[in-house]
């Protein structure tokens, strides 16, 4: 009975073996997937090494994750011009709400929702305007800007974090590398005016009529 047993564990254990073996790569041509096969032929493609690295150049980035997405994205705080915010804002917004003071930020027009929806201090965080703040209230770096954007446009920030929205430095190459909302979007008026393509075709205008 014994030896029974003995024998029957050795089955098992070569029987695993065998999977183990076979479910795995064991020729040079052979990958568990396509994206196995793809990533490991476009190190060396052809004597090119693809990067993105070129068309990030001098372009200061920092690296986030995301759910299982780790990628890079553009520094943010060192490009805003008038950043750290305290250096005008000294006190809390409450406070220099006054006739007395020179009112600030007089350029800008939130055109971003209803003015019933939102104003400055739903993104902005009145008492420290070196940060941002989420609608319950939590802090939010201004590198993690999209944070604010994806409490409302939940599709799209799913979609950026798989790298199908918004533009990737470099295109797929890696590092991954990809710019934020505000990148591309004015945050005060996210909105794309509409506009006539480069080359407008007034032949098929007219046939249309």
């Amino acid at each position: 009975m014994k030896n029974n047993i003995n024998m029957m564990n050795k089955i098992v254990c070569f029987s695993f073996f065998l999977l183990i073996f076979f479910s795995c790569k064991h020729h040079e041509n052979e990958y568990h997937s396509i994206t196995d096969k793809i990533e490991a032929e476009s190190k060396n493609y052809q004597g090119t090494s693809i990067s993105s690295e070129a068309h990030i150049g001098d372009l200061k980035t920092i690296e986030i994750t995301e759910g299982e997405h780790t990628f890079l994205i553009p520094e943010r705080k060192s490009q805003i011009k008038s950043y750290a915010c305290t250096e005008c804002h000294t006190k809390p917004l409450a406070q220099m709400q006054s006739k007395d003071f020179k009112k600030a930020h007089w350029d800008i027009k939130l055109d971003h929702a209803n003015e019933n929806t939102m104003n400055c201090v739903t993104c902005h965080n009145p008492d420290n305007m070196d940060h941002l703040k989420s609608l319950t209230g939590n802090t939010i770096d201004f590198n993690h800007s999209y944070n604010l954007c994806n409490q409302c446009h939940t599709k799209q920030f799913e979609d950026w974090k798989g790298g199908a929205h918004g533009k990737r430095i470099g295109g797929w190459a890696p590092p991954r590398a990809s710019m934020t909302c505000v990148n591309c979007h004015n945050p005060h008026k996210p909105h794309f005016e509409s506009r006539w393509p480069a080359r407008f075709n007034t032949q098929k205008v007219k046939e249309r009529e």
